[in-house]
């Protein structure tokens, strides 16, 4: 595979003992551009905050040599290296603050992976866990969204299978590099994921990364970093699956949580979430309905989403000219537009989060109205 220079100039600072995602960035900053801080010498990059000799020394020692044997690994089982600076790069990343500079990825992240949810949850689970997280990963894959997870035993792996047991999309965030998949009963699944054209497998770690404890809980801002909000299903109270509820909340994105059975210790973490602020989820409407100013806020260069947007593709467009005539249900839209149920589904999902319809009970819409005194269009 041709590689595109500015991907050695990355992996030059990427490769190098001490550097992360808000190093990287202030190195990066401090000499204006990622090639000439790849240039720079050991001195000069010790005037970087956070950047001693230790790490200036690590950054001057990633040779040709390793950065061609990267890139080779990354060929050899398929990785595509995506930076900040590739158009594949996840658009929701880059508004955390410690997004990653550079992803390794199995099988394509596509731009409707921009509206995502994570679904996370405990390792050991109980069957309802187990039930929840497949029911909901098929029911945000039918909504149009992509799963966002962290192709963990228990919860995580039922995520991921509901939504590719409807045809849906789904991504697996590692916490370790790509050459070797964790944990290895799931390599079918994560198989099942890029060769059925369902995802992606991603992490920010270089290939050959072992499994370390400490890599997981950095993984989890990346679960919640590319989603619009994040679905706890069953967690302890010392879940790891908390951890990327918090990071979530501190990103700005909605936190949803399923209540679990009051005696389950497995439920407890869930159910503070759900005492503390996080939104209580039963059905999928509890979820849409708290996601427009999150997808409004996920768009940084758009103003606020307008109650009738004028972005509408030929979709969205027809649908919502039939709901002009009045308030119609999923069923109706599908039959009276003739479009796929499934092309039906995914746009109406748009149009919720556009601000443009409303989801009541039962799969009915009906046009948003200007609020009263708000002028109108």
């Amino acid at each position: 595979m041709v590689h595109d220079e500015h991907v050695r100039e990355y992996l030059r600072l990427w490769l190098a003992d001490g550097v992360g995602s808000v190093t990287f960035r202030r190195i990066v900053e401090k000499f204006g551009s990622v090639a000439d801080a790849a240039a720079a010498s050991s001195h000069a990059l010790q005037q970087v905050e956070g950047v001693g000799p230790k790490t200036a020394d690590a950054i001057r020692a990633v040779s040709d040599e390793d950065i061609e044997s990267e890139l080779a690994e990354a060929d050899r089982v398929g990785a595509t290296i995506i930076t900040d600076r590739s158009p594949q790069y996840p658009t929701a990343l880059k508004n955390i603050y410690d997004y990653p500079a550079v992803l390794y990825a199995l099988g394509r992240l596509d731009p409707t992976d921009a509206l995502a949810i994570g679904l996370v949850g405990s390792r050991r689970c109980t069957h309802y866990g187990m039930e929840q997280a497949g029911r909901f990963g098929q029911l945000l894959a039918r909504a149009g969204f992509t799963v966002v997870s962290g192709g963990a035993r228990g919860i995580d792996t039922a995520g991921h299978r509901g939504a590719i047991s409807v045809q849906g999309r789904t991504v697996a965030v590692m916490g370790c590099g790509l050459s070797g998949m964790y944990p290895p009963e799931n390599v079918p699944l994560f198989r099942q994921i890029v060769d059925g054209g369902h995802g992606a497998i991603v992490t920010e770690l270089p290939m050959r990364t072992a499994v370390l404890p400490g890599n997981f809980p950095t993984r989890n801002r990346i679960i919640s970093g590319m989603s619009l909000g994040v679905l706890v299903v069953e967690a302890s109270r010392r879940s790891g699956s908390l951890i990327t509820a918090r990071e979530a909340a501190e990103q700005g994105r909605e936190v949803f949580a399923i209540p679990g059975p009051v005696s389950s210790p497995l439920s407890q973490g869930a159910n503070d979430l759900i005492r503390g602020g996080a939104i209580l989820v039963q059905n999928l409407d509890d979820i849409l309905e708290h996601l427009g100013q999150v997808g409004a806020k996920m768009a940084p260069e758009e103003t606020p989403v307008p109650t009738i947007p004028p972005n509408l593709n030929p979709t969205e467009s027809t649908l919502h000219a039939l709901l002009s005539k009045g308030p119609l249900s999923l069923d109706d839209l599908v039959r009276q537009s003739k479009l796929p149920s499934p092309a039906v589904t995914a746009a109406m999902t748009m149009l919720v989060l556009k601000s443009a319809v409303t989801q009541q009970a039962g799969n009915m819409f009906t046009l948003k109205r200007p609020a009263a005194g708000g002028g109108s269009n």
